[in-house]
């Protein structure tokens, strides 16, 4: 375990002090980020982000679940790191990497490439098909 070096390195107390719209800051995994640019790009709405700020979210970020793209986010958004926080050497030296994506994902559901077109074009007309004898049946 070690300190990453060059970083700034921030108290509780002073991240506390960021805890707004304007300027919403908080603690993962040691890496204090500041995410105020972030709000209005985060899929589930920037005030999640706000309940969180100016506190440790560890526990809030990994209950969801995040994709590696949402992991790979927060050394964008990193400040510094928590004063007292140590880190593996696997973590001192990673770095952020621009995804391909203009848009994150946030889950992945189905694979559309593997998909057969037969398989594509049933999922569209069988629910119309069925809706339409519901309404026929009801109404008629």
């Amino acid at each position: 375990m070690c300190k990453m070096a060059g970083q700034k390195t921030f108290t509780l107390s002073q991240v506390a002090q960021h805890r707004s719209k304007k300027d919403c800051w908080f603690v993962i995994n040691g890496r204090v980020l500041d995410v105020t640019k972030f709000l209005d790009e985060h899929p589930a709405g920037g005030e999640v982000l706000v309940e969180v700020a100016g506190k440790d979210a560890t526990r809030e970020f990994s209950n969801i679940g995040h994709s590696k793209e949402a992991q790979n986010l927060l050394l964008k958004y990193q400040v510094g790191v928590l004063q007292g926080h140590a880190f593996n050497e696997a973590d001192k030296y990673a770095s952020f990497v621009e995804s391909k994506h203009k848009e994150m994902s946030a889950f992945v559901i189905k694979d559309d490439d593997k998909m057969p077109k037969y398989q594509a074009f049933l999922e569209f007309v069988l629910p119309l098909v069925f809706t339409g004898f519901y309404f026929g049946y009801r109404y008629l």
